[in-house]
């Protein structure tokens, strides 16, 4: 498993790699294990920490996505259904089919007759049959709270939430466990293409030490970073999706409520998620650097706020409910047509300059898809290879029993406690390669979100184990409480 880093002369004495992949967000990890799982040398160098970008910070769904049926793009539709049953079966610990629910509306778009239309071919692209009408009484037994102007009831159908760092961190050791190797903190400075080998010039984030290494082939699947390193023409249109975070208690869900804001009619999501409720997601340009930290604006918190206190006007949500604010920034593919940002294409693309593969955009679902795209283009796989498995159900992703302390993947528990927790963080400590206290807090535990302290009212619990598994010193310890405070205050609260 992924353990400790290894030190950077180390990765240098290996010779030359078969390939490194640049970018340890869920793109990255799934060519990792896609081609350490054919046998390949390949190394993973991410420059911050794991799914620090955009795969820590989506909206949890491992999903279809009904509204890329309704603009007419069934095939990203089929495949992204096929690959959420597989996950649903390979990792029932860490993906888990939950009921949504579409009120419908008496005079509004989409009404009882065309969601069932669209639902009827969604459940036929995922082979199954799970939606259903559900009757205004039953609505109403259920959700008391809803509004009930022009209520007449709601489609039921499924889908799958899951929590997205850790997602990724289970494909990395999937990938581990078929021989490949990882590192974060490791910024790659530069690439230059000496005939069939690529010089890397890679940074230690953490000592400053530089030194060169080689591959035969290269895969930049940076996300957000992808146009700095992929010498091509810019591709990238960053937009900022913000998710609240607000106590089970003062907006209680048992399933994914699937609402449309009133302003704009997008579809917003309400949604039970590790012990508390979760609604997402904004969708806006980031004009930011993207260097930085995101953050929730003020704006994006009351359209959030608006769209749930519409649909549950008696609740009274208010800005002091909401525990944390989430910020992320898709990758989304620029199609140069000036469009809406909820308007654009959700596809991956995968272009080749100067012999490096980059490969940008797509959904958290199709991770896999995308991995055997970008190992296609670079010759990794052959076009039979490539179709064979992307149509073989049969074939398994994940061959690797991972013995996790129980409740660590699950999206729908809440945080623990006590031994539970201390197991937990003691599992992480030796297995994760937690460089920094947000690494723990924000990514592997999520206590940053969940807790209305943050998580502060753990730091005595926690300090003893970090020091001793991580070598961490009073100073060190100090620092990096200051830093994960300090980073609370500016992106998350």
């Amino acid at each position: 498993m992924l353990g400790q880093r290894v030190a950077l002369p180390s990765l240098a004495a290996k010779g030359v790699w078969d390939a490194i992949v640049i970018g340890g967000g869920i793109t990255g990890a799934g060519i990792l294990l896609e081609a350490a799982r054919r046998g390949h040398k390949v190394l993973l160098l991410e420059q911050k920490d794991f799914s620090w970008g955009t795969s820590s910070r989506s909206s949890k769904m491992v999903h279809g996505g009904l509204r890329y049926i309704a603009q007419g793009d069934v095939r990203l539709t089929r495949h992204a259904l096929q690959e959420r049953e597989r996950l649903l079966s390979e990792l029932p610990d860490l993906v888990v089919r939950m009921p949504y629910i579409f009120p419908i509306r008496r005079g509004r778009f989409p009404g009882r007759w065309p969601m069932t239309f669209i639902l009827k071919l969604y459940d036929a692209l995922a082979g199954i049959r799970d939606h259903r009408w559900m009757s205004l009484a039953e609505l109403k037994q259920a959700y008391p709270a809803l509004n009930p102007r022009g209520l007449r009831g709601a489609m039921r159908y499924t889908d799958a939430l899951t929590d997205d760092s850790r997602l990724v961190m289970r494909v990395l050791q999937e990938a581990s466990l078929e021989g490949a190797t990882a590192r974060n903190y490791t910024e790659v400075q530069s690439i230059k293409s000496h005939g069939q080998v690529h010089e890397l010039v890679a940074r230690d984030a953490e000592s400053g030490e530089r030194i060169v290494l080689q591959a035969r082939q290269v895969f930049n699947a940076t996300g957000l970073w992808a146009d700095r390193l992929s010498g091509s023409p810019p591709v990238v249109r960053p937009q900022r999706g913000t998710h609240l975070f607000v106590a089970a208690s003062r907006l209680p869900v048992r399933d994914c409520l699937t609402i449309l804001h009133p302003d704009d009619r997008r579809p917003v999501f309400v949604f039970p998620w590790k012990g508390q409720t979760c609604i997402g997601t904004t969708d806006i340009d980031h004009r930011e650097d993207i260097e930085d930290e995101p953050h929730c604006t003020p704006a994006e918190v009351d359209y959030l706020l608006k769209v749930a206190n519409s649909e549950m006007p008696d609740l009274h949500l208010r800005r002091d409910d909401v525990l944390a604010t989430m910020a992320g920034v898709r990758p989304i593919i620029a199609s140069g047509k000036g469009r809406d940002p909820s308007k654009e294409r959700r596809d991956h693309l995968v272009w080749q300059a100067n012999g490096v593969i980059s490969v940008s955009g797509g959904k958290l679902t199709t991770f896999r898809q995308i991995a055997l795209d970008a190992l296609k283009a670079a010759g990794l796989i052959d076009a039979r290879a490539h179709r064979e498995a992307h149509q073989g159900r049969h074939l398994r992703c994940f061959r690797h029993a991972l013995p996790s302390p129980q409740g660590l993947n699950d999206p729908l528990q809440g945080p623990a406690g006590g031994a539970a927790l201390q197991a937990q963080v003691a599992w992480i400590l030796t297995h994760e390669m937690v460089m920094h206290l947000d690494d723990l807090l924000l990514r592997r535990l999520r206590l940053g979100l969940l807790c209305d302290d943050a998580g502060e009212s753990l730091l005595n619990t926690l300090k003893p184990m970090c020091q001793m598994q991580l070598g961490w010193d009073d100073a060190r310890w100090q620092g990096e409480c200051a830093r994960y405070r300090e980073l609370i205050a500016r992106s998350y609260r």
